[in-house]
């Protein structure tokens, strides 16, 4: 039995080398470990429904849960014509006979098999994803605390803007990291129908039960439309979007930190495990692991846009572009993302603020300019007519060659007023998210992390729990099957 049903031959080496590749023991592993495990729930079920008979599913159990514990060690020198997949399935009928290893693939599809273990690797890599995200989340909390009171200048176009913190800093890229995780819960969130039981394309008119398939792999429930969960992978669209917005928020992070640490700025050093010097010049100190987290964008960016032009103008069924081709380097992406997450987490750890270059360039910087606009407001001067006396009074400093603002009056015999001390103004400016507010944004990042904290783990737990009732399920029947 070949399985090929109407046809004669199949494609010649070169061609199966470009379609299916030369895997090796490991890719071997990687492929049919997901592929297996749907096995043993399919099984499971077919034995439940009476659609396989016992001792028959009791011996496809037993040989599939021996395959994985070698590592699938007897296809490591297969042929495998039409893929792996099939070259492990007739390698079930080779070992077992027909009359088992043949019946292993009913009531199923490799169409509704392949959508499943694509939601089952992308489950996975999300679940790690997140959680290097999570912890990242945590690294610039647990910094944020340790500098409430450090002083810098924040910067718009590059020019010292207005007072605040370098907590205040963290605290603000926290945040953001917290929605990337929420991006990911969403996403992963669209992943919980199983596809299995789909079929081809159109479901099967046997006495299947998908609902019992999707519990055994941790699933909520199973299709709801065969079609679509054969033909749709937007799962992987959403997951890779959501991993790209992560990148880029890495990578925003990384610009900061790698500008700070220049001799230029002066804001941030890092301890010597956390940079390189040159081959040629000794002096330098480059923070070049920046630069990989900066670049871990583009290529996240590259295979959102791969996977949706893919995708695109293809029929809304099986087919080869979407099933296969737009996926095959989500997994890769995503662990490129965690791996640039755990490298801005030693970053993030290891840079020390020189406070009093800070604090310097936050003097030096007329970055309480507003605030004195603000206190002439108060007075009843038009904002715009304060916005010039500051400005002009600004300009007036910078020619005489000074840093601190001289008192600014309305011009009509009114007080002059001076800015508050900078500690003092960064304290009032709590409105509106200011930095004066960085305790509740921190109480609201900090619950961020513990909301999507838990919700991965409940979500890790319940699959850790399909997978005992996998188990428990599998050594029911094979028990059941050899007792008959």
């Amino acid at each position: 039995m070949t399985g090929a049903g109407r046809l004669t031959s199949t494609v010649g080496p070169r061609t199966r080398r470009i379609l299916y590749g030369d895997p090796g023991p490991a890719q071997i592993r990687a492929e049919l470990g997901p592929i297996s495990t749907v096995d043993l729930a399919h099984v499971v079920m077919l034995a439940e429904q009476d659609l396989l008979p016992g001792p028959v599913a009791a011996r496809l159990l037993e040989r599939i849960v021996r395959m994985r514990a070698d590592g699938f060690a007897d296809l490591c020198e297969v042929a495998a014509p039409r893929g792996l997949y099939l070259a492990y399935e007739q390698e079930l009928v080779r070992q077992l006979g027909a009359d088992v290893g043949g019946r292993l693939h009913t009531g199923r599809s490799r169409n509704d098999l392949k959508a499943t273990t694509t939601a089952l690797r992308l489950r996975s890599d999300v679940n790690a994803l997140a959680a290097e995200l999570l912890r990242l989340q945590a690294v610039l909390l647990n910094r944020a605390r340790r500098h409430h009171d450090t002083v810098m200048p924040v910067y718009t176009h590059f020019q010292p803007a207005m007072p605040v913190t370098y907590a205040y800093h963290l605290v603000g890229t926290a945040l953001a990291v917290g929605r990337d995780v929420l991006g990911l819960r969403q996403a992963v969130a669209g992943l919980d129908r199983c596809p299995l039981g789909a079929g081809a394309v159109a479901g099967t008119d046997l006495p299947i039960d998908p609902a019992r398939t999707a519990a055994l792999l941790g699933f909520a429930a199973g299709p709801v439309h065969a079609t679509d969960a054969v033909a749709s992978r937007d799962g992987v669209l959403r997951v890779l979007a959501a991993a790209a917005t992560a990148a880029v928020t890495l990578s925003r992070l990384g610009t900061d930190m790698q500008l700070w640490s220049t001799q230029e700025f002066g804001f941030l050093t890092f301890p010597d495990r956390l940079v390189g010097g040159s081959s040629a010049m000794p002096q330098k100190r480059n923070a070049f692991l920046l630069e990989h987290v900066k670049a871990a964008a583009g290529p996240a960016i590259g295979a959102w846009t791969a996977a949706a032009a893919t995708m695109k103008s293809t029929p809304f069924t099986n087919t080869i572009e979407v099933g296969t081709e737009a996926v095959g380097g989500a997994g890769e992406t995503l662990r490129r993302v965690g791996d640039a997450a755990r490298l801005t987490q030693a970053l993030v750890s290891g840079a020390r603020p020189v406070v009093e270059r800070m604090r310097q360039r936050a003097d030096e910087g007329f970055v309480t300019a507003t605030s004195l606009a603000n206190r002439l407001v108060r007075d009843g001067v038009p904002f715009r007519t304060a916005h010039d006396l500051v400005g002009a009074a600004v300009r007036t400093a910078m020619e005489a060659g000074g840093t601190t603002l001289p008192p600014v009056g309305d011009g009509d015999g009114g007080t002059a007023r001076t800015p508050p001390p900078m500690a003092d103004l960064i304290a009032r400016t709590d409105r509106g998210g200011g930095p004066g507010a960085v305790g509740a944004a921190f109480d609201v990042a900090l619950t961020d992390l513990a909301d999507h904290a838990a919700w991965f783990r409940a979500r890790h737990a319940a699959e850790q729990a399909a997978d005992r009732e996998l188990r428990d399920a599998v050594r029911h029947v094979v028990a059941g099957g050899a007792s008959s």
